[in-house]
C-alpha cells in the first residue's frame, strides 16, 4: 500500500475519477468529507459501488468507534464485502478489537490512531501486538490540532511542529512494534507538489511505507516516492549476494564499508517491494 486516496462516500462524480488514477487503493470515506445529513445517501452510494465489478481495492471509513453513527455504518456496507475499513479516532488497541471482531475474516482494517490526545498516551499498548485483520497504522492531525487548541501544525517552512512531529513518529514506532504498516498521513495542499515530494521521500526515509491522499494529482508523486528506484534495487541485490557468498558472516564489506544485517534486512525490504511495486 503506497499510495492511499480518499474519496467522499457521496460523491459519485469524484470516485469516478479515482477509480481512473493509479492509487494502490481507494478509501471510501463516510466519516469527515460527509456532511451529517447526506451520510444516509453516502452509505447506499458507497454499497452500490462495493456491489459492483472492482478495478482496484475499495476500503471504507467509518465514523469512529464513540460516533453512534459507527453501526449504521458496518451494517450499511459490511454485506457487500469491502475490502478493508479505516477506522479513525482510535485512542486504544479495545477499541481496533471491539470493530475487529464485527468483520469477517477477509476484511482488513487500518487504524488511525494520533486524533485524540488520549491515543497519544496508549501506544506502549501497541507493542503487545494488535488483531490479525490490522494491516497498517496511520495518522492524522486535523482532530488533535483542534483538541489540543492549536493554531497551526507547521512552522514556516512546511516542517511539521513539535506536537505533530511526535504524533507521527509514535505512529511510526508502534506500527512497528505491533509488526504492520506504517502509513503517513496527508499532505493537505494538494496543489503543492513539490512539498508533497519532499514529505513523501521523509516519509519513507523515516520507515513509513505509504501515504494518505486526498486528490489524484498526489497519487503519481506518493507513488514515485514509496517505490525504489533502480539504484537502490541494484544496491540491494549485491549486498544480498555479498552476503549468499559468506552465509555464516555476520559482517562483511561492500565498496570498502561495512555492512551488516540490518543492511541485509533492509536491502530484502527494497527487494520485497520491487517485486509488489507495479
Amino acid at each position: 500500500m503506497r499510495s492511499l486516496l480518499f474519496v467522499p462516500g457521496d460523491s459519485e462524480r469524484k470516485q469516478a475519477k479515482a477509480l481512473g488514477s493509479e492509487a494502490d487503493l481507494l478509501i471510501l470515506d463516510l466519516e469527515d468529507s460527509v456532511a451529517p445529513e447526506q451520510r444516509d445517501l453516502a452509505r447506499r452510494r458507497v454499497h452500490d459501488l462495493l456491489a459492483g465489478t472492482r478495478s482496484k481495492p475499495l476500503w471504507v471509513r467509518t465514523n469512529g468507534s464513540e460516533s453512534e453513527a459507527l453501526a449504521d455504518d458496518l451494517a450499511a456496507v459490511l454485506p457487500a464485502r469491502p475490502d478493508g475499513i479505516v477506522l479513525p479516532k482510535v485512542s486504544s488497541v479495545r477499541e481496533i478489537a471491539a470493530v475487529s471482531a464485527k468483520l469477517s475474516p477477509s476484511i482488513k482494517l487500518i487504524a488511525i490512531v494520533t486524533e485524540t490526545p488520549r491515543a497519544l498516551l496508549s501506544f506502549g499498548e501497541y507493542a503487545a501486538g494488535v488483531d490479525a485483520r490490522v494491516a497498517a497504522l496511520t495518522w492524522g492531525m486535523e482532530d488533535l490540532a483542534a483538541a489540543l487548541g492549536a493554531s497551526s501544525q507547521r512552522n514556516e517552512d512546511g516542517s511539521l511542529t513539535a506536537p505533530f512531529q511526535l504524533a507521527r513518529t509514535l505512529c511510526l514506532i508502534a506500527a512497528a512494534a505491533a509488526g504492520v504498516q506504517a502509513i503517513d498521513g496527508v499532505y493537505t495542499d494538494f496543489r503543492d507538489g513539490e512539498g508533497l515530494a519532499r514529505e513523501a521521500e521523509r516519509a519513507r526515509r523515516d520507515g513509513f511505507s505509504g501515504k494518505l491522499a486526498i486528490h489524484p494529482d498526489q497519487v503519481p508523486v506518493i507513488n514515485r516516492a514509496f517505490s525504489p528506484s533502480v539504484a537502490e534495487i541494484e544496491r540491494a541485490r549485491r549486498i544480498v549476494a555479498a552476503f549468499a557468498a559468506e552465509p555464516a558472516a555476520g559482517v562483511t564489506s561492500l565498496d570498502g564499508k561495512m555492512i551488516d544485517r540490518p543492511h541485509l534486512l533492509q536491502a530484502q525490504r527494497v527487494l520485497a517491494l520491487a517485486e509488489t511495486t507495479p
